[in-house]
């Protein structure tokens, strides 16, 4: 009986490549878009575009080789598995593997606070030291709540934040580039000269904007036809984001000087866009960021718990049921946002 509940329960193609894409780029596609473009001008300048486009070169080579592993190991494993077939059942897959596990967890804990700052930029409920943790705690619980359902729910939640988020995000960018008085970007006198080290460092940050593709690779037990599919989901995925980032960053550079991208850093989106939407931008660009953290936390939480499943499965990590119910994979679910919720209400 212990041994049939070790046993994490997949429901074999109950997943499908709009879900797989959707849960992709809920990842990817997450808050750090609203303040990256300007953190990346502050880097390199007025080359911080092509930044972009070197971050999504170099992602271009590892997606490739994410894409031949999971045509070929399709599992909940994803790196996990991954590592296990390179490296065999030893301590050093075990040890980057739960790397990689609580790295993303500290990441939703992020998410989460990032959630809640944003949300009280549209409501003013007073003391946001107390605030911020609590809206980040009760996006967790959320995430939780949908993540036990089916995985129809979580696909059908996944893809409606996703195209609302994309959407918004796409007329944005038209509008942005409708509203420019010039296609070219000015510098201004106090502008940063481009170097070599502040360009390769504004492409590393660019690469944050890609790292969440390899969550993908954590549905493969679910997906339907993965040794097909999932390759299909991770270019898929990748495409979407170059195309979105590049309407953002042109937008972005149509209607405001360098110097003001800078400047207005943590909110560049809301101020490329106040032209023609006044003070509305700033509402605009806080619910887009609100769906952005939500539908990242509730991707990234699929695929992290299913990835310590997997790694409880191929016995590279101890488990203890604690006398609850269900598969392994719940139980994984369970410690998942428990890390998470401390990490949120503790994290300063």
């Amino acid at each position: 009986m212990a041994d049939q509940d070790r046993t994490p329960q997949y429901k074999e193609n109950s997943l499908s490549l709009i879900g797989a894409v959707a849960l992709g780029t809920g990842v990817m596609i997450g808050a750090g878009i609203f303040a990256l473009t300007g953190q990346m001008a502050e880097m390199t300048g007025r080359l911080f575009p092509l930044a972009f486009l070197a971050a999504a070169v170099i992602v271009s080579f590892s997606a490739y080789s994410y894409v031949k592993m999971s045509n070929t190991f399709p599992s909940a494993g994803g790196i996990g598995m991954y590592l296990q077939k390179a490296y065999g059942p030893t301590l050093p897959t075990a040890f980057h593997a739960l790397l990689m596990y609580f790295s993303m967890v500290i990441a939703q804990s992020f998410l989460a606070r990032t959630f809640g700052s944003y949300t009280l930029e549209l409501f003013d409920l007073g003391d946001r030291s107390l605030f911020v943790p609590l809206l980040g705690v009760g996006l967790l619980l959320t995430a939780f709540l949908i993540n036990l359902s089916a995985n129809r729910l979580i696909e059908g939640v996944a893809s409606v934040l996703g195209f609302i988020k994309i959407g918004g995000i796409i007329v944005f960018g038209i509008v942005g580039v409708f509203i420019a008085d010039s296609i070219e970007m000015g510098s201004g006198n106090d502008a940063p000269t481009p170097t070599i080290t502040g360009f390769l460092g504004a492409t590393a940050l660019g690469i944050l904007a890609f790292k969440g593709f390899t969550t993908i690779t954590n549905s493969g037990s679910e997906l339907k036809d993965p040794k097909r599919n999932l390759g299909k989901a991770i270019t898929i995925s990748i495409a979407l984001c170059v195309v979105i980032y590049a309407l953002v960053g042109f937008a972005v550079a149509s209607n405001l000087s360098l110097a003001e991208i800078i400047e207005t850093q943590d909110y560049s989106l809301a101020a490329a866009a106040r032209p023609a939407l006044g003070e509305a931008a700033v509402a605009f660009t806080v619910i887009l960021a609100m769906l952005a953290t939500a539908g990242g936390i509730i991707a990234s939480v699929f695929a992290v718990s299913r990835m310590l499943a997997m790694l409880t499965e191929m016995k590279l990590v101890p488990h203890r049921h604690f006398h609850m119910p269900g598969s392994v994979q719940k139980h994984t679910l369970v410690y998942t946002i428990v890390f998470g919720l401390v990490l949120t209400a503790f994290l300063t």
